[in-house]
Order: C-alpha cells, then sequence, then structure tokens
C-alpha cells in the first residue's frame, strides 16, 4: 500500500505542473474574467476568496477528472459542501485504495510575497479522532491511504480596477481585467505543510504554515516528525494537561510541549519559517 501511495503522489504533483497553462493566459493572468448571461453579458467577478476558490475549482475539474480516468481512477465528490473531503480518489480495479483530495486556494502577502495568507487542513474533530466515524467525512478517515493538498497560490491584482457592477458584451472579454495572476500549483501530503496552531476562529480546524517555498516543498513542521506524531498531537490538542515548573497548570496546544511530553526529539520539530529565506 506504501507503493500505491508513493505512485499516486508522484502522478499527482506531475499533475499540477501542468495546470498553470490550463488556467493562465500567456500574461500569467487568470484566463477566467467573469460569468456570462443568456444575452452574451459578461459580469465581472470580486476577488473574494470564498467566491475565487469556487471558480477556480470549478475551472479546475474536467482536468481533474481527465486526470483521475487517465491513472485508472474514479472521482467521489464530498455529499454535502461541510464534508471532508472535497475529492475521493477511488482506484477502479480496487476500491479499496482511496486517496483524499483537499483544493487549497490562498493568495500572496503583497508586502512579504514569499509568504501567503495561509489555509485550514480540515478538522482535528470527530472524524479525526474516531478514524471509523463517518461524521462530515465521504468515507472513514482509515479507509484512505493518505491524505493530500491540491493548492493554488496566487496574486489578487489590488490595483486594478474592478466593477462589480459593470457588464460587457462578450466581444468586449479583453477589457476585463482578470482579479487574479501568477500561479503557483502544488501537491503535497497533509501533514507536511502543518503548523500546531488551529486555523480559523473556534472552529476545530488544524491551521497550515504559510511559508510558500516550503509549502511547496512539503516542510511542515511535522514533515520530520512524520504522520504519526501529526495525528497524536491533533487527536489531543488542548486536552492534556500538565504543570510548569512553577506549579501552574496548563494545556498543551504547541508541539514542542506536545513532544516534551510524550518522550520524543524535539530537535525534529521544523520551526515554523516566516523569513525570505530559510
Amino acid at each position: 500500500m506504501k507503493k500505491e501511495k508513493k505512485i499516486f503522489e508522484e502522478k499527482l504533483v506531475n499533475f499540477t505542473k501542468k495546470l498553470n497553462d490550463y488556467i493562465s493566459t500567456k500574461d500569467g493572468q487568470w484566463s477566467v474574467k467573469g460569468f456570462i448571461d443568456s444575452y452574451k453579458n459578461v459580469y465581472t467577478i470580486s476577488n473574494d476568496t470564498k467566491i475565487v476558490s469556487k471558480i477556480l475549482e470549478i475551472h479546475l475539474f474536467p482536468e481533474i477528472l481527465r486526470f483521475a480516468k487517465e491513472i485508472g481512477y474514479k472521482i467521489i465528490l464530498a455529499e454535502h459542501q461541510n464534508y471532508y473531503p472535497d475529492v475521493t480518489f477511488e482506484k477502479i480495479d480496487n476500491p479499496k485504495i482511496k486517496f483524499a483530495v483537499d483544493f487549497k486556494t490562498t493568495y500572496r502577502n503583497p508586502k512579504k510575497p514569499y509568504l501567503c495568507n495561509g489555509f485550514t487542513l480540515g478538522s482535528h474533530g470527530k472524524y479525526f479522532e474516531d478514524r471509523s466515524s463517518t461524521k462530515n467525512i465521504q468515507f472513514p478517515y482509515k479507509d484512505y491511504l493518505g491524505h493530500f493538498c491540491l493548492g493554488i497560490i496566487y496574486d489578487r491584482n489590488e490595483s486594478a480596477t474592478i466593477d462589480e457592477t459593470k457588464k460587457v458584451k462578450i466581444e468586449e472579454l479583453d477589457t476585463i481585467t482578470s482579479v487574479i495572476s501568477n500561479f503557483d500549483f502544488f501537491a503535497v501530503e497533509k501533514y507536511k505543510i502543518a503548523s500546531d496552531k488551529g486555523g480559523s476562529g473556534n472552529t476545530a480546524n488544524i491551521g497550515s504554515i504559510n511559508h510558500i517555498d516550503d509549502i511547496k516543498n512539503g516542510r511542515g513542521m511535522f514533515s520530520c516528525l512524520g504522520e504519526k506524531w501529526f495525528d497524536d498531537y491533533w487527536m489531543n490538542f488542548n486536552k492534556i494537561i500538565i504543570t510548569d515548573e512553577n506549579g501552574n497548570s496548563k494545556k498543551i496546544n504547541n508541539l514542542k510541549d506536545f513532544v516534551k511530553y510524550r518522550g520524543g526529539d524535539i530537535s525534529l520539530i521544523v520551526d515554523k519559517n516566516n523569513k525570505e529565506k530559510r
């Protein structure tokens, strides 16, 4: 099964290398300009991250279907909007072989373009803790041989004048400024780009690192420790109480304390990188 996982990962990584040409114009702009009505009027879209993410996903889907068929897999979509993962790859000649693939999109920091805004990597709640659970997940977590992120990092065209109230005829399509450009694609196992902090507000989401080169090369905080440490940490996030040297009780919610508590090697923790070069 490890061999199957390695083969799938290699093919997924190679697939992402071809996607830039699929969604970009020659000058690096997004080829999607807006949406069209039955009267052939084109309406521009905003650079709102939720809108951009969903349209990118729709734009890529025909290529993902083609890729799955090419490598002998079928695609199973999440039945509900909040289910994990976005896409299940199931091998046609052996349905026991399944891989979870989640779409992730985020934008570069305009002042520090080597950093991105980051993203969430799924829940560490019920289905993550109970690997047989079917709550908010397409198949039980244990049924997947690997958990991957297929991601896109892009520039927001902050300086562009985008009038969402305006409509243009399809013949004037080239006059519309693309809301995003300059794409970086990546495919990497989820645990390899995880941080030790939550991804959003009060929800039980796992956060990512935000250094772009580290994301593309899978150099997250758990990348040297391994997936078992990632699973153990996030299953127990904020649940284990320890006493510090002053006799104060605290919950473990950082990786260094957790690895110490478990008797592991803290030198294997990859520190988060916020500098241009590691």
